[in-house]
């Protein structure tokens, strides 16, 4: 019977462990996992949005509006709120999307004040393109585990992370 991986988490626990043995760092060898990981997944993220000339924050943008279903609009603040960022930095972004033609902004039909942003037709390739690739490169790193174990982490991901949504 082989012994299980290790990682450079075990070595972080293992040094902590007979520097301070007064603690119980047992939290690390969860959640230092799961912060390296999300590393692995920023790069991974971001090398499939490079290849379709998008930066993390302009898929953001595109994918709120994708997921909207068609007429693919939302308001500003729609997308603020999707988004979690401020409304000066969303009118920056979508100032940068509508200039590469990906947006359009248009009057809000039920608002004569209101505004709403529009995906348009090159904003939607762009978006479903790069989420294709997304989602295979996130299949690759999810390869490792079986199917099974793949649905059981995703629940225990959900109950640690619950508490934080709104």
């Amino acid at each position: 019977m082989s012994a299980a991986p290790t990682d450079e988490v075990d070595r972080i626990v293992d040094a902590w462990r007979r520097e301070r043995p007064d603690l119980d760092v047992a939290p690390l060898t969860i959640l230092s996992r799961v912060l390296r990981l999300a590393r692995h997944l920023d790069l991974a993220r971001g090398s499939a949005f490079a290849e379709h000339d998008l930066e993390g924050w302009g898929f953001d943008v595109l994918s709120a509006l994708r997921r909207e279903g068609a007429p693919y609009e939302l308001s500003p603040g729609q997308l603020v709120a999707q988004t979690l960022v401020t409304s000066g930095t969303m009118t920056n972004r979508v100032d940068r999307l509508a200039a590469r033609g990906l947006v359009s902004r248009g009057p809000d039909p039920s608002d004569r004040r209101g505004v709403k942003v529009r995906l348009t037709t090159a904003g939607r390739t762009v978006v479903d393109a790069a989420m294709a690739d997304l989602l295979d490169r996130e299949r690759i790193l999810l390869n490792q585990l079986p199917a099974s174990e793949r649905d059981h982490l995703a629940e225990l991901l959900r109950q640690l992370l619950s508490p934080f949504e709104p």
